[in-house]
């Protein structure tokens, strides 16, 4: 029997409003433990909250990226469960009057189709505090950190439209990339801004009912989303092959061993209307003035940037993925850049330099202007690639000019001729065989040597002249 995976994802995503959702005590859970704390996020008797209106902004902000509906009229509810990390015994959340409904996120396919995927809603709700787990001795024991109680979320829940772990993670990405461009959350799934859970099923293939799912959590990267359901997928159509029944329960994943472990069963608590929080009315003047705040979303900048700076489909949607690129590209486009080499100088050797690093483009001093100036540099065959890699990582760590650092580091590039069919005599001279071995037709041995010249140079050879000389020397 074959079957189908039915996914769905409820991700959570912490909201950067500058304080609590119902109290005025820091939003910033990474403080020393339990220093922002008040009687409101820890629930002492006769404390009453307030609604944060800076994180309700932000929240309408979120959904109207992701394409939802506002409802008129939202509230809160009391999610009712015992836990040590809930200092009153229940969450306030919107379980039944969520802020937003029917939203949709539009992905490429695994064979590139476009793919239309639903949110069923989307509500705001309160974090709970922080468990954090040591040993006193021998002893294991549980401490509990209370800064991030009460911080302001949006749990964002999908439609189980997803089939496969490619269109989970596009998900993932493209609605993280959404929310980053309003500003709203940082949507950090390694400091744990957005957490995502996958409820994951299996059906036979070609019928429409829903079976049992089970719950994945504890996922830190949108690649482990990936393998996470890709090894659940596995897991459940092993037990139904040997005729095992499927639980409702949920598990957790172990990086490490690649694989889900349970964790606990899976039970829902009573959710009850709070009286303590009023209703959120929203009129139409009010959400038009939070929709007139929303940026130049991706699909439409990369549709821009195909148009105005000739750009491929791929290169516009890489280039407008990340609003922090897609800014940084325009600029260095505007400062006199060729725009598709600055977009493969950005995608190849820009970017991956910054997953190095750890850092965001922002924490460093690299300019657009300085980066266009770079380009340039290259383009007037200054410097080559392999230099211009160099300055580059120096340009993320220093604000001089890349025509100070070329100067200092003897970056420049050797374009004398003379010079080169020095360098060529030597190195023909030490590789006789090989030379010999390209003359009978072995056309691969043309690069080894120019690796061996340039290298021979330091990097520094100008290679498309060394090579038109190589290969007339080689005859």
């Amino acid at each position: 029997m074959k079957y189908e995976a039915v996914i769905g994802l409820e991700i959570h995503v912490q909201l950067n409003a500058a304080t609590k959702l119902f109290c005025d005590c820091p939003n910033r859970p990474g403080d020393e433990p339990n220093r922002n704390t008040c009687p409101v996020c820890l629930w002492f008797p006769g404390a009453f909250p307030r609604l944060s209106r800076e994180a309700l902004e932000k929240a309408v902000l979120a959904c109207l990226a992701l394409n939802c509906t506002i409802q008129p009229v939202s509230a809160f509810d009391q999610k009712v469960y015992y836990y040590p990390d809930l200092p009153k015994g229940f969450q306030l959340s919107q379980h039944h009057k969520p802020l937003a409904r029917n939203g949709w996120i539009d992905i490429a396919g695994e064979n590139g189709e476009p793919r239309r995927l639903r949110i069923h809603h989307i509500h705001l709700e309160e974090d709970v505090a922080k468990l954090v787990h040591e040993t006193e001795g021998r002893t294991p024991i549980s401490l509990v950190d209370f800064n991030r109680a009460g911080t302001p979320l949006i749990e964002i829940v999908s439609e189980p439209d997803m089939r496969s772990p490619h269109e989970a993670m596009e998900y993932v990405k493209t609605l993280r990339g959404q929310l980053r461009y309003t500003g709203s959350a940082e949507c950090s799934m390694e400091k744990g801004t957005m957490r995502v859970d996958a409820n994951i099923s299996l059906r036979q293939e070609g019928s429409s009912g829903f079976n049992t799912k089970v719950e994945v959590k504890n996922m830190n990267s949108i690649r482990n989303v990936g393998d996470a359901i890709a090894y659940e997928i596995r897991r459940q159509t092993e037990c139904l092959e040997k005729g095992e029944p499927i639980v409702l329960h949920t598990r957790l994943w172990d990086p490490d061993k690649r694989a889900t472990a349970p964790m606990r069963g899976k039970f829902s608590g009573p959710c009850i209307p709070d009286p303590s929080v009023a209703s959120i009315v929203i009129n139409e003047e009010w959400l038009n003035e939070i929709r007139g705040m929303l940026p130049e979303m991706p699909d439409r900048k990369a549709a821009r940037f195909s148009g105005d700076y000739g750009l491929t489909p791929d290169e516009a949607a890489a280039m407008s993925l990340e609003r922090d690129i897609s800014d940084f590209f325009e600029a260095a486009a505007k400062s006199g850049a060729a725009p598709r080499k600055a977009a493969n100088w950005i995608a190849v050797h820009l970017a991956p330099a910054l997953r190095d690093r750890g850092a965001a483009l922002a924490e460093t001093p690299l300019s657009a202007e300085r980066f266009a100036a770079l380009l340039s540099l290259l383009e007037k065959e200054i410097i080559n690639p392999q230099s211009a890699k160099e300055v580059l990582l120096q340009l993320l760590a220093t604000d001089e000019s890349p025509e100070k650092i070329v100067e200092k580091g003897g970056y420049g590039q050797v374009s004398d001729a003379v010079e080169l069919d020095a360098l060529i005599d030597r190195v023909i001279g030490e590789h006789p065989a090989d030379v010999a071995d390209y003359r009978k037709g072995n056309a691969k041995v043309l690069g080894f040597l120019m690796g061996i010249a340039m290298k021979a140079s330091k990097g520094k050879a100008n290679p498309k002249l060394l090579r038109e000389i190589l290969a007339k020397r080689l005859g």
